[in-house]
C-alpha cells in the first residue's frame, strides 16, 4: 500500500527518538574515550621503535636485492646491501637486526657443516654491519636448518633427530658468530640442554655479555611456509619438525620449556609464532618476569600483507594493530618485518 502526502508527514512524530531517562550511571567508560587528548592519556600501551627487532635475509652476491615471492615487500640482501638496511635500522632508531642467510645449495650438508664456517655468510655480515653500525644490536639465529640439506634443524639418523650431537654443533656454532661480532645469540633449534651448553660454552671462551635470546616456545606451526622460502629450505626439509618443535595444542609445555631455559641461563625469552600464541606470551611474561618477545612470523606478514595489497584490509591500520596486541599481552618487542614501515610512520606522528 502506498502512503499519502498526509501519512508520509506524520511518519516523523512516530519515528522520533524515545526521550532519555536517567540510567543512573555512576562510571561512565565512554568517558575516557570521548576525544583523542582523552584516549592518548589513558592508553594502557604505547608501540615505539624500541620496540623492534627487523629480521632480515642474507644471501651470496654483490650489490643485489631478491624478492621473496612469499613474503610481498621482503628481499634477500647480499651484505653489502644489508649493511644498508643497517644504517636504515640505525637511522630510523630501530635497535636490532636478526640475521638469517639464504646458503647456497652446494655448501648444505647432512651436518650442516657450514654452520660452523667463520667466513659462512652470517659471520661476513655480521662484520661488516659491525664494522658499519657499531652500535647496532645484532641478533643471530643458532639452527642448522639453513645449512643441511635435509632441512631439519639438528643431526638427523635413520629419520631421528640427534638431540645431544646436535646440542654440541650448535655450541660451535654459538661461538663462531659471538667471534663474528653476535651481541645475542637465538638458539631456535628447540633441542633439550641447549641453552645451558650455549651458555656456558659462551662464558668459557670469553663471551659473557653475549646475551642468549631463546626460542623458548617454538611451536611446529604452519605459519612458517614463507620463511622456508626466503632461506631456501621449503623443498628440502624431509618430513616434518613436530619430533622437536612444540605441539599448537599445548599451553603447560611452554611453562616448563621456559623454566628449563631460564635455569639454564637464558637472559631473554621469545615465542614462535606471535598472534596465534598471545595467551603463550602473557603466560611467560607473568609467570618468569624475562624481558619476552614475539616473533610475528613470515605467515603472519603474507596474510596482513597479501591481504592489504589486495585492498581487501586496511594495512596500515592491521599492521600497527597487530603488534600493539604483542604489547597488551606483555611483550617487551617484537621481531617483525614490518619493523622499517613502522618505525617511519611512528617517526612521521612524532
Amino acid at each position: 500500500m502506498s502512503l499519502s502526502p498526509a501519512r508520509l508527514r506524520s511518519a516523523p512524530e512516530a519515528e522520533s527518538l524515545p526521550s532519555a531517562r536517567d540510567l543512573g550511571l555512576a562510571t561512565r567508560l565512554r568517558r575516557n574515550r570521548k576525544s583523542d587528548w582523552s584516549r592518548r592519556l589513558v592508553r594502557e600501551n604505547t608501540l615505539t621503535v624500541d620496540d623492534l627487532i627487523w629480521p632480515i635475509f642474507l644471501m651470496e652476491g654483490e650489490a643485489k636485492r631478491a624478492p621473496v615471492a612469499s613474503m610481498p615487500g621482503v628481499e634477500r640482501l647480499t651484505v653489502d646491501e644489508a649493511v644498508r638496511a643497517a644504517e636504515r635500522a640505525a637511522a630510523l632508531g630501530i635497535p636490532a637486526l636478526a640475521l638469517f642467510p639464504y646458503t647456497d645449495p652446494d655448501l648444505r650438508d647432512a651436518t650442516g657443516s657450514e654452520a660452523l664456517n667463520d667466513a659462512n655468510l652470517v659471520c661476513r655480515a655480521l662484520r661488516a654491519i659491525r664494522s658499519a653500525v657499531p652500535n647496532l644490536g645484532l641478533v643471530t639465529d643458532v639452527a642448522l636448518d639453513p645449512y643441511t640439506s635435509h632441512g631439519h634443524d639438528g643431526l638427523l639418523h635413520d629419520d631421528r633427530i640427534l638431540n645431544d650431537e646436535t646440542v654440541e654443533i650448535l655450541v660451535r656454532q654459538a661461538l663462531v658468530q659471538a667471534e663474528a661480532g653476535a651481541d645475542v645469540i637465538a638458539p631456535s633449534d628447540m633441542m633439550d640442554g641447549r641453552v645451558g651448553a650455549i651458555r656456558a660454552g659462551l662464558d668459557l671462551a670469553g663471551f659473557k655479555d653475549v646475551q642468549i635470546m631463546s626460542y623458548a616456545a617454538k611451536y611446529a606451526s604452519a605459519f612458517y611456509g614463507p620463511f622456508r622460502d626466503a632461506i631456501g629450505t621449503a623443498k628440502t626439509l624431509s618430513g616434518d619438525k613436530r619430533t622437536y618443535q612444540m605441539d599448537p595444542a599445548n599451553g603447560l609445555e611452554a611453562l616448563r620449556e621456559a623454566a628449563l631455559d631460564v635455569e639454564e641461563g637464558a637472559d631473554m625469552l621469545m615465542v614462535k609464532p606471535g598472534l596465534p600464541y598471545l595467551d603463550i606470551v602473557y603466560r611467560l611474561k607473568e609467570t618468569f618476569g624475562l624481558p619476552t618477545y614475539a616473533y610475528q612470523v613470515s605467515g603472519e606478514y603474507a596474510m596482513i600483507e597479501g591481504a592489504a595489497r589486495a585492498g581487501w584490509v586496511d594495512g596500515e591500520r592491521i599492521m600497527l594493530e597487530s603488534l600493539m596486541a604483542f604489547k597488551r599481552a606483555g611483550a617487551d618487542g617484537i621481531l617483525t618485518y614490518f619493523a622499517p614501515r613502522v618505525a617511519t610512520l611512528l617517526a612521521s606522528r612524532s
